[in-house]
C-alpha cells in the first residue's frame, strides 16, 4: 500500500475517533446498598450534626468473624447486629455506629476465615470510639453485643464507659429483655445454638442473600461426657445446668476443657438439628420480637432521661 494511502487511512480513524463520543461511565456492578437512615458509614458529617440535635443516643453493635458452619458466613454475628440495629433505627431517633467486625472467638480458630481479638484489644477500641463520638455530643450508649463469646467484654465496655466518661452506657439485650413478651414455659426442646436452626433463621431474615441452606450440613456432635450428660437438663430448661455447661463449653483449644468448636463439631454447627430445618418466619418473628423491645426501652429511657439541650 503506498504511503500517502496509509496516512490517509490513519487520518481517517484519527477523525473518526476524535467525534466519537465517549461511552458513558458505569457504576460498580458490585454495589448493591441503599443509603439507611440513621447509619453512620452512610451519613455526611453534616446529617450527623442535625441528628445530634434529636438525640445523644449511639447504638453500637459488638460482633464477631468467626465460622458458622457451612450455610452462613464468617460475617453473621456482626451482620446480623448491624442489621437489627438499622432496623431499630428506623423507628427510633438513634445513631448506629459500627466500630469492629472481628470479636473474640479463638475457639473457633481451628476452622478457616476465624478473626479473633484480645478482649483487652476489643474494649479499648470500643471506649475510644466512644471517646470521640461523646466529643461530637452524644452520651448514651447501647452496646449491642450479637456474639455470645462478647457478653462479658459487651458488659465490660458499658461499665467502663460508665465509670470512666461523662457517657452513661447499657448492654442493649439486657435492658430490652424486661420489654419482650412474657412466654409460658418453653416445651423441652433439642440442643441448638451456635450456627443451627435458631441462628440460621435470624440470617434468612436480616442477611437472606448470603445463607445457602442448600449448604447446610448436620452436625455430629462430640463433647466430654460430663458435659453431654447436662444436655437433657439444658433441653428441659434448666439454667442451671445451661450457665454451668456454657462456662465450659466452646472454649480455645489450648484451655485443655477439649470443647473448642472443632474438638466437638463436625461442621462447626453447635446443634442436635439439621440447620436446613430454618424458617424466614422463625426469623422474621425473633428480630421483630428484639427490635420491638429494643424501641419500648429506648422510649422509656427517653422519658426517664429526657434530652438535655445544655450540652
Amino acid at each position: 500500500m503506498p504511503q500517502g494511502t496509509k496516512r490517509t487511512i490513519a487520518g481517517l480513524i484519527l477523525l473518526a475517533l476524535a467525534g466519537a463520543r465517549p461511552l458513558a461511565a458505569q457504576p460498580n456492578p458490585l454495589w448493591t446498598e441503599g443509603k439507611v437512615k440513621n447509619y453512620l458509614p452512610h451519613m455526611t458529617w453534616p446529617e450527623v450534626e442535625e441528628l445530634s440535635k434529636k438525640t445523644d443516643m449511639v447504638i453500637i453493635p459488638v460482633g464477631s468473624l468467626e465460622q458458622h458452619g457451612h450455610q452462613l458466613p464468617i460475617g453473621t454475628d456482626s451482620l446480623n447486629g448491624i442489621e437489627r440495629a438499622k432496623l431499630i433505627a428506623q423507628r427510633a431517633d438513634v445513631l448506629v455506629a459500627p466500630i469492629l467486625f472481628p470479636g473474640n472467638s479463638p475457639y473457633h480458630l481451628e476452622f478457616p476465615g476465624t478473626i479473633t481479638l484480645s478482649l483487652e484489644t476489643i474494649q479499648r477500641v470500643y471506649v475510644e470510639a466512644a471517646q470521640s463520638l461523646l466529643k461530637q455530643g452524644f452520651r448514651r450508649f447501647l452496646i449491642l453485643n450479637s456474639h455470645g463469646g462478647n457478653g462479658a467484654v459487651s458488659r465490660f465496655i458499658a461499665d467502663r464507659i460508665n465509670h470512666e466518661t461523662a457517657g452513661i452506657a447499657v448492654e442493649l439485650g439486657e435492658a430490652a429483655g424486661p420489654f419482650r413478651e412474657r412466654r409460658s414455659d418453653p416445651e423441652p426442646r433439642e440442643f441448638d445454638r451456635h450456627g443451627g436452626v435458631g441462628e440460621t433463621a435470624s440470617s434468612l431474615y436480616l442477611t437472606p442473600s448470603l445463607v445457602d441452606l442448600e449448604a447446610a450440613v448436620a452436625a455430629k456432635l462430640t463433647m466430654p461426657d460430663h458435659l453431654e450428660a447436662m444436655i437433657p437438663a439444658i433441653e428441659a430448661g434448666d439454667a442451671t445446668a445451661l450457665r454451668v455447661f456454657l462456662a465450659e463449653g466452646l472454649k480455645a483449644k489450648e484451655t485443655g476443657k477439649h470443647t473448642s468448636a472443632r474438638e466437638m463439631s463436625t461442621t462447626g454447627v453447635w446443634s442436635e438439628r439439621d440447620p436446613k430445618e430454618a424458617t424466614l418466619e422463625q426469623g422474621k418473628s425473633e428480630a421483630e420480637a428484639f427490635v420491638d423491645a429494643a424501641v419500648k426501652f429506648i422510649e422509656r429511657w427517653n422519658e426517664l432521661r429526657p434530652l438535655s439541650t445544655d450540652r
